[in-house]
């Protein structure tokens, strides 16, 4: 127990500032998105322009250009959310048929290899096929996050499982605890929003 949490501590104490005020937001985004508050945009916003420096200044182009993407999508889901949070017509969580979501994985999965053949080919990853899938799955799924699929959630858990692979392969162990993290509260979202869905449908 004491090596587990000395290597914690070790971990954290390797991370600078910001990213440890932009992990706490990232976490704080998901509590809130589980709830379906509109203001988990925001958080997010502000969680991903930190990380879209950070990662750029580090050398990790296309985690840099991931959270570039998020920022949109924060932006993208703040005005749906606040749109239909602003009259009756509250933006409902829906669940997508196996139909669709087996079309989702199809078309994720033959993004992604095409994605991971080209860093293969260029050696511009050290981890081709984690990395685009983790890239590629992540941008759809936002997505899906944003127009309330219910099943948004137990893709993160997924994404989040191969991130904390990815991260631990690349040596970067603090991030690993934080997706950790991420991969509990997006649990708990997936419950949270099964609630809410159950509910609405009553």
């Amino acid at each position: 127990m004491s090596d587990w949490l000395t290597f914690i501590v070790d971990a954290f104490a390797v991370m600078s500032g910001w990213e440890i005020f932009a992990a706490l937001l990232g976490m704080a985004y998901i509590i809130f998105a589980s709830r379906e508050s509109q203001w988990c945009w925001p958080i997010a916003f502000t969680s991903t322009l930190i990380y879209t420096i950070l990662f750029w200044e580090g050398q990790l182009p296309m985690q840099s250009f991931l959270h570039f993407y998020y920022m949109g999508m924060a932006i993208y889901g703040y005005t749906l959310w606040r749109k239909h949070g602003a009259t009756e017509d509250k933006l409902a969580i829906t669940s997508w048929s196996w139909t669709k979501q087996l079309t989702f994985l199809g078309i994720g999965t033959l993004l992604s290899a095409i994605t991971a053949y080209y860093l293969a080919t260029t050696q511009t990853s050290q981890h081709p096929y984690l990395d685009a899938g983790i890239t590629i799955f992540s941008v759809m799924n936002t997505w899906l996050m944003a127009k309330k699929v219910l099943q948004n959630w137990l893709y993160w858990v997924v994404i989040d499982g191969a991130a904390i692979a990815l991260y631990a392969q690349s040596g970067f162990y603090a991030t690993v605890i934080l997706f950790s993290v991420y991969t509990i509260l997006a649990t708990v979202g997936f419950i949270n929003w099964q609630k809410l869905y159950r509910l609405q449908s009553s």
